[in-house]
């Protein structure tokens, strides 16, 4: 719930305690509805 309103997995893994690679490793898997967001965040980055 947490990754899939935006808080960093940063964030994520140190509220767990977990590392963030152990934290994707279990939930990446979990993570939906935010290709769009990135999309448009990597559009920004590159200026289009």
């Amino acid at each position: 719930m947490w990754l899939n309103s935006g808080v960093p997995a940063t964030e994520v893994a140190e509220r767990a305690g977990h590392s963030v690679k152990v934290l994707l490793q279990i939930y990446a898997k979990c993570i939906e509805g935010q290709q769009e967001q990135a999309n448009k965040r990597i559009d920004g980055a590159l200026g289009e």
